[in-house]
């Protein structure tokens, strides 16, 4: 399986797709398939990209 997450770059902007309440988050760091995100109503959270493909936003929305 394909790690879609390997796109993501600081400054990129990323909803979690099972938690659609945390809001929009902006990605921190990406260091061996770990996603460090900052979102917006949850706080800096860190993911296993292989377990969780976050979704991009280009839009901007929240």
């Amino acid at each position: 399986m394909e790690d879609l997450n390997a796109i993501l770059a600081p400054g990129m902007l990323v909803r979690h797709p099972d938690h659609s309440d945390w809001g929009t988050g902006q990605v921190q760091s990406n260091i061996s398939g770990r996603v460090t995100v900052n979102f917006r109503h949850q706080g800096k959270i860190t993911i296993d990209s292989s377990r969780v493909p976050l979704v991009p936003v280009f839009d901007g929305s929240t």
